[in-house]
């Protein structure tokens, strides 16, 4: 079972950065889980970003990030993408995607069973 996050980077203030989460288990595939994105900033605990059902029929996001944020998932190919515009340098910190345990996407960790290792986002004022 693995979560494979990218995308993440140093980025102006201001800028887009897309990042990407490949889920790949030996054959089961996760269209049938719901996913997220999390960030933890240093010194900070890890928060809720956004998150999506199983068919996409749901999304949901942290008021800081609404309207900026879009999550979405090709659930052909295994793929959870979080577009992100209009940083933040209080955007900085690592994402992590993460599979939910069941078809909806909580926003708590414990909704959650698989991570992936996490992206760096700078956003530098």
């Amino acid at each position: 079972v693995q979560l494979q996050a990218s995308g993440g980077g140093l980025v102006q203030a201001g800028g887009s950065l897309r990042l990407s989460c490949a889920a790949s288990a030996r054959g089961r595939i996760f269209s049938n889980n719901g996913m997220g994105w999390f960030r933890q900033a240093p010194d900070k605990e890890r928060e809720f970003v956004a998150g999506i059902n199983w068919r996409g029929g749901g999304t949901y996001y942290v008021d800081s990030v609404k309207g900026r944020f879009t999550i979405s998932r090709d659930n052909a190919k295994n793929t959870v993408t979080l577009q992100m515009n209009s940083l933040k340098p209080e955007d900085t910190a690592t994402y992590y995607c993460a599979a939910a345990r069941s078809a909806v996407a909580g926003s708590g960790a414990s909704d959650y069973s698989y991570w992936g290792q996490g992206t760096l986002v700078t956003v530098s004022s």
